[in-house]
């Protein structure tokens, strides 16, 4: 079997891992959905919380979650959680780090590197914090990809959330296999 290589698209509001099988892109789901929020939180116990059960407890406890932080992907500024200050690559790192293991534990094998689609309009400094917060993840990101410019991509009919998995499968089809 060859290595896997994932595909990520890590978004401000929801994250989605995939893989590419027969040349189409395939969502790996995490439970019931192909969805995870882009939220990570602490619990009142100290554990961690990512995705859905840290939006979840945001409307209660939001100084023990963060969310939206792609936005700040780059700017060197820092976010506080639970008393605690992150910067914007680590809190990014537990959400890559979380798809990692969904898809790991669907594909039944290890994964060390992903694709990351990014926003075109990112810097050279946000794609690097985009990389290093892989890197934190344990992650080789071999590529970043830039979401598609929808114009200009046969896209019509296809809902948002799976244009950026047509870049992927555009860009990084030669690199995926299962």
């Amino acid at each position: 079997m060859n290595e896997i290589i994932i595909g990520i698209d890590l978004g401000t509001t929801n994250s989605e891992v995939a893989v590419v099988q027969d040349a189409h892109p395939v969502l790996i789901k995490n439970q019931d959905s192909v969805i995870l929020p882009s939220y990570v939180g602490v619990d009142e116990n100290g554990g961690l919380l990512v995705g859905e059960a840290a939006r979840n407890q945001y409307a209660v406890y939001p100084e023990r979650t963060v969310k939206s932080i792609k936005r700040l992907m780059g700017s060197g500024e820092q976010v506080e959680m639970a008393g605690k200050k992150y910067s914007p690559q680590e809190i990014s790192a537990i959400i890559l780090k979380s798809l990692k293991e969904i898809a790991e534990k669907q594909l039944k094998q290890k994964v060390a590197k992903a694709v990351i689609t990014v926003p075109a309009y990112f810097s050279d400094v946000q794609r690097q914090a985009t990389r290093e917060a892989g890197e934190i993840a344990g992650l080789e990101v071999v590529k970043m990809i830039n979401e598609p410019l929808l114009p200009l991509w046969p896209t019509k009919g296809m809902p948002m959330w799976a244009r950026p998995l047509w870049s992927m499968t555009l860009a990084a089809a030669p690199l995926m296999s299962l």
